[in-house]
């Protein structure tokens, strides 16, 4: 199929994102998603890179055998890479609610930031932008948008401590946390049952379930597990 030159915003038939006008700057790094899949998710990264140059030439170059559909500048500029339709290679092995290759079955955003400093308002209020648009076209509920560390918990840590989910929750555009209430402390088992609950089913020791935890819930926290750790998990799903 004949592709767009780069730097001529994406025309796609399943995406509509006109207000945003994304530059189209193709990835030769995709492929067909697997067994008739479509996507139920949203994975968000950070480059972990030092400018969204570096970021795009990496996420376009075949010999790192890495992309993503979408990349946010910190300026708030949007770059396509992958068509929706497309499986890009962005999330790598991992599991969320018990299902597997998670590349067939989410679109995957990349944001220029080294993981190391708060995503900038210009980038924030694009991501807010897109989400809606690629929620509403795949039927992607609010719980489907995660992190890179949620489906990845011990291998990745993107988009980490500084990302705004809080943000995302107010919008609708990510699963809310539960208010903390006054409890036990939580066994390591029934912290597990409700981790699983919530989508975190990748098979890793109880540190690293805490760690992924905390870093979409509360990345603020420190030490053993606490009532806050399970409490952040039971909300009743509600949203949709």
């Amino acid at each position: 199929m004949a592709m767009p030159a780069a730097g001529i915003p994406a025309r796609s038939a399943v995406l509509s994102t006109t207000e945003l006008s994304p530059i189209w700057h193709p990835s030769p790094n995709f492929g067909d998603r697997r067994d008739g899949l479509t996507p139920r998710l949203v994975v968000i990264h950070y480059t972990a890179m030092n400018s969204a140059k570096a970021a795009l030439d990496r996420l376009c170059d075949p010999a790192s055998e890495v992309s993503a559909h979408y990349l946010i500048g910190g300026d708030g500029t949007l770059w396509q890479m992958v068509r929706e339709q497309d499986r890009a290679w962005h999330a790598g092995a991992g599991e969320w609610e018990g299902q597997t290759d998670i590349n067939s079955r989410s679109i995957g955003i990349e944001l220029d930031n080294t993981g190391s400093h708060p995503f900038s308002e210009p980038q924030m209020s694009t991501l807010e932008a897109l989400l809606p648009r690629i929620m509403k076209n795949w039927s992607i509920p609010a719980p489907g948008v995660i992190g890179h560390s949620d489906m990845a918990p011990g291998r990745k840590s993107d988009p980490g401590p500084h990302f705004d989910w809080q943000r995302l929750e107010r919008r609708a555009l990510a699963k809310p946390r539960a208010p903390v209430t006054a409890s036990a402390t939580p066994s390591p088992e029934a912290f597990r049952a409700a981790a699983r609950r919530a989508g975190f089913t990748a098979s890793v020791d109880d540190a690293q379930l805490l760690a992924a935890v905390r870093l979409r819930f509360r990345p603020w926290a420190q030490g053993p597990l606490e009532t806050g750790d399970l409490d952040a998990l039971t909300l009743p799903d509600t949203i949709t």
